[in-house]
């Protein structure tokens, strides 16, 4: 039977290593190299500044839901927004991102929060963002909800979670989940990240957005690193098997006919 994650057991997980902190950021201490954690990290994933569009940050008030090491909330900053605040889960996450705001003299409003539970007023944001976060929330529904509440009217949120029919999954599923008879839901639960992670279909996504308020919903998906087989993803997952499908991965066939299948669900909608 799968075990219900707590709260308390998913900020156990990310203290332990802030989101790609033990690929690719272990001993990081300063700028330049704090930065060039984030040139990695935007080396896989530059479909991200598309979707964030960062220079909308100017004049705006922003709220960012999850700011791991920092590298999103350093590209809100630099785009000048009016007001910038920025949450975690964890205090390590929170501790990378005052670093590197600090080397680089930028201002955020920083604190380790819950999304279940936003400390701020209603109607507080133009813009909420969050990157692959509300997904590891025991109650990602309420995560959405709280998203809809601190927005101002006509207010966007960008939010990113994981699609369920993904090639990453599969892979977990036919890894981990056939031999021990788990649903897919299960598979990601048990070993993708920290403990209960969701992943939702297109028509769930849009169920979260609806019963949060949320309208002009528009959602894509995204083939990412662990789909291709690319970079340091599935570092937990290390063995002969892996290095073997890393080394015969048909990544150009997957980019041509597989994009329906990506693990990230990107998300855009308005409060109404």
């Amino acid at each position: 039977m799968n075990k219900v994650a707590t709260k308390e057991d998913v900020g156990k997980f990310w203290d332990a290593a802030s989101c790609g902190e033990a690929a690719y950021a272990v001993g990081l201490d300063d700028l330049s190299r704090l930065r060039a954690q984030a040139k990695a990290r935007y080396s896989l994933e530059p479909y991200i500044f598309d979707f964030a569009r960062f220079p909308d940050a100017s004049g705006k008030a922003v709220l960012e839901i999850g700011v791991g090491m920092g590298a999103d909330h350093e590209q809100w900053a630099l785009n000048k927004p009016s007001r910038l605040c920025g949450i975690d889960l964890t205090e390590r996450a929170i501790e990378f991102t005052l670093k590197r705001f600090e080397l680089a003299g930028l201002h955020s409003e920083l604190q380790v929060g819950d999304a279940e539970n936003l400390p701020f007023p209603d109607r507080s944001f133009d813009i909420a963002y969050s990157w692959g976060v509300l997904h590891h929330s025991p109650d990602t529904q309420r995560g959405f909800n709280e998203v809809s509440r601190v927005l101002k009217p006509g207010g966007i949120a960008r939010i990113m979670i994981y699609q369920k029919y993904s090639i990453t999954g599969l892979l977990l599923w036919a890894r981990y989940g056939a031999k021990q008879n788990l649903s897919l839901a299960e598979t990601y639960s048990q070993y993708l990240e920290s403990p209960g992670t969701k992943a939702y279909s297109v028509q769930e996504a849009g169920e979260l957005c609806k019963k949060a308020g949320l309208s002009g919903v528009k959602i894509k998906i995204q083939l990412c690193s662990g789909d291709l087989l690319e970079g340091a993803a599935g570092q937990r997952h290390q063995g002969r098997l892996l290095s073997l499908a890393k080394a015969i991965w048909p990544r150009r066939l997957i980019k041509m006919f597989g994009r329906r299948l990506g693990l990230f669900m990107t998300i855009e909608a308005r409060r109404g």
